[in-house]
């Protein structure tokens, strides 16, 4: 949550506040000046944290441990689960390769410019 807490400010700190008042002044309301204009800047940061957050693995283990509901994350908990339940760790896996598949293949068209 950190890295995403200090990519995201530090997206919304150095935007260009006259998108979004151009935005405004054009007609859109709050909900689409966010989600047109404030929310495409913010996100190729966020796209960053989220890779980052899903192979984060051993500083996590190393320094903050393994507390069920206080550090724990997916990488964890798939390796937890490889050493007791190794189908669990299989569909652990599988959804996070799905998630990371997914997630940017549906926003492929925002980044490739195609003619």
């Amino acid at each position: 949550m950190p890295f995403l807490v200090l990519s995201v400010e530090g997206a919304l700190r150095g935007a260009d506040q006259r998108l979004e008042e151009a935005a405004a002044t054009l007609g859109a309301s709050r909900w689409t000046v966010f989600r047109r204009v404030t929310l495409p800047m913010v996100m190729p940061g966020a796209v960053l944290c989220w890779a980052r957050a899903l192979g984060e693995f051993g500083a996590t283990i190393t320094f903050a441990g393994n507390f069920p509901g206080t550090t724990r994350t997916m990488p964890l908990a798939v390796y937890l689960a490889l050493e007791t339940e190794p189908e669990a760790a299989i569909v652990l896996t599988l959804v996070l390769l799905a998630v990371s598949v997914i997630i940017p293949a549906s926003l492929r068209d925002r980044w490739v410019n195609t003619p």
